[in-house]
This record gives structure tokens, C-alpha cells and sequence, in this order.
């Protein structure tokens, strides 16, 4: 992605979920999926590619549960009541542990918005840093609380035909790049 000139600060992306040029595009696109509009409550991952996933999130009205970083601090609530006009601040890691608050119990969200290193279009697994955050962040909601959709947004470099596959990884269940939506079949 760098070679390319499509990775964006920070840099470099080696070691982390890149943010890329586009993310915006992705995020306008995620805007148009059904399960978007009728979500009341969004879990998105706190990597710089998903940050304007996150300020739509306040921007649509939605409550907004942020993973602080590597989940040092669990899961971080941010109400768009409460942010009303710093939406874009809000939406920063700096922003969400502002404006949000610590989330003692976890409630059920609509839809999960992850970011990734790379994901199959043939299998919907999604390859990420390697800590396996994105994936207990995923497991924790869906054990709890039963199937829930889980989305990514992605350079369109980033969806390839397989990635690495081991224990505890996690599947999406759409895609979603600046150019294109594609859904897992179920």
C-alpha cells in the first residue's frame, strides 16, 4: 500500500490495521447498506481507516461503542446527544475517551464495523495485525448477544483471494471499499 501510495499517516502500515486513501469513499459507501440505516447502535474498531465510520455513526444519530486500543480499557460509549457539533473530535481515540464513557456492561449492537489488513472475497475471513482484537472484539458481542452483521471498509488492494486462516478468526460478513459493497452469501 505504500508502494502504491494509498497508505495514509500513521506510517508505516506494517504492524497495524492501514488507513488508507478512500477510507472516506468506504465510509459514505458503508452509509448506503440497509443494516447502517436501520442501526441504532454501531461497534467500530478504533484504527485510523474507520474514523470517519466512527463520525458518521454520531453524525446519523447512533450510539457509538468504540474498542479502546488493543482493549486496554474495554469498550467506550459515545452518545450522539453528547457530542453534538464534535462529532469529528469525538470520533479520535483522544475524542472517544473525552467524550465517551467506560462501558460497564456491554449492550447489544445493530451492526460491527472492523478494519483489516487484507480479506478474502472467497471466504470472508479477515487477516488483521495480530493480536486477534478485532476478532475477540467480534466473538465477545456475538456470544453474548447471537448473530449480529459485521462489516469492513477497506482499500479495494485489501480484498484479495485468501488470507491466513487460524483458530479464533472471525468472518465478515460485508465488504465494503470505496468502489464496491460485496456480500457474503449465507
Amino acid at each position: 500500500m505504500e508502494e502504491k501510495n494509498i497508505a495514509r499517516f500513521p506510517l508505516p502500515c506494517f504492524g497495524r490495521i492501514p488507513n488508507f486513501v478512500g477510507s472516506e469513499k468506504a465510509a459514505e459507501k458503508l452509509r448506503e447498506l440497509e443494516e447502517w440505516k436501520n442501526a441504532k447502535v454501531v461497534v467500530a474498531n478504533p484504527d485510523f481507516a474507520q474514523q470517519k465510520v466512527r463520525q458518521f455513526a454520531l453524525l446519523d444519530r447512533k450510539i457509538l461503542i468504540m474498542a479502546s486500543p488493543k482493549l486496554r480499557s474495554g469498550y467506550l460509549l459515545i452518545k450522539p446527544d453528547l457530542v453534538k457539533g464534535k462529532e469529528e473530535i469525538a470520533a479520535t481515540i483522544k475524542g472517544a475517551f473525552r467524550y465517551g464513557k467506560k462501558l460497564k456492561s456491554l449492550i447489544k449492537p445493530d451492526l460491527i464495523i472492523t478494519g483489516c489488513v487484507a480479506v478474502s472475497y472467497k471466504t470472508f475471513y479477515r487477516l488483521g495485525k495480530g493480536g486477534g482484537y478485532g476478532d475477540e472484539e467480534i466473538r465477545t458481542f456475538k456470544e453474548k448477544f447471537g448473530e449480529i452483521p459485521v462489516a469492513t471498509t477497506v482499500h479495494d488492494v485489501q480484498v484479495v483471494e485468501e488470507v491466513p486462516i487460524e483458530d479464533g478468526d472471525t468472518k465478515i460478513d460485508i465488504i465494503v471499499t470505496p468502489t464496491k459493497i460485496i456480500r457474503r452469501e449465507k
